[in-house]
């Protein structure tokens, strides 16, 4: 029995059969947890909304969402309308929340096809924010923000999040000194979209001055903060034809 398990044959038949119990159980697993991971990424998004909105339960300096219980009801009660912009038209659609802005991105590098914007228009102690979501690339991989804005484009809040920053470093995007430090920020200057630059030796640490278009950088994350410049830059930009026709209504 020993010859027989020692055998070069037997090593691979075994490592097969290893191989294809694995994949089959990782494949069950995958397709019966895929209802719950989606359910979580829907109120994972609702949750990233509401914050940039200013729907949260942030204490002192800490970041902090409303629960995913209180997610649902309260994104129905502060989400007014949810739009899609595609090729100049605007129109109403429930689901927009769940356009993946990843794939919208991808396909968009083909000339003729039209992306997909979703904005979503909130109202709180009566007053409109517009939140939009972006994506776009840090150091190691993606960085995304949802950021909330008034008619003229000055940031009201905003969220930022990534996949694999490094920790204390560009990991700090999604920290609230740092996400709250483009509150009040201006995205247009003499009708010219401008955008927000991260700068590095910014002479305004503070970020008193909203109207220079530049928040203070984070110590050692130049990439990272140079990935958020550009996030801001080349998404928010292809909103401004939408903000200026509210000026026209």
């Amino acid at each position: 029995m020993s010859k027989k398990t020692d055998s070069n044959l037997y090593t691979i038949l075994f490592a097969v059969g290893m191989v294809i119990v694995v994949g089959f159980v990782l494949a069950f697993l995958a397709e019966y947890l895929k209802p719950t991971i989606t359910e979580n990424k829907r109120l994972e998004k609702q949750q990233n909304i509401l914050y940039a909105m200013g729907v949260n339960e942030n204490e002192g300096s800490s970041a902090n969402f409303v629960s995913t219980d209180d997610a649902p009801s309260l994104f129905k009660d502060y989400i007014k309308k949810q739009l899609i912009i595609q090729n100049g038209e605007v129109a109403e659609d429930t689901t927009a929340y769940l356009i993946d802005i990843k794939k919208e991105k991808t396909l968009a590098k083909n000339p003729d096809y039209n992306r997909r914007l979703p904005l979503f228009v909130g109202e709180k102690d009566g007053k409109t924010y517009y939140i939009v979501p972006i994506r776009g690339k840090g150091l190691w991989d993606a960085i995304w923000a949802y950021v909330a804005l008034n008619e003229n484009m000055v940031v009201q809040g905003a969220y930022f999040d990534h996949k694999a920053e490094t920790p204390g470093l560009g990991a700090n995007i999604k920290q609230r000194f740092f996400m709250d430090d483009f509150i009040g920020e201006e995205l247009i200057s003499d009708g010219q979209f401008r955008g927000i630059k991260v700068a590095k030796g910014n002479a305004d640490p503070r970020n008193q001055d909203k109207s220079d278009h530049e928040v203070d950088a984070i110590a050692g994350a130049t990439i990272t903060g140079d990935g958020v410049s550009a996030m801001i830059s080349s998404d928010l930009r292809l909103y401004v034809p939408y903000f200026q026709s509210l000026k026209l209504n």
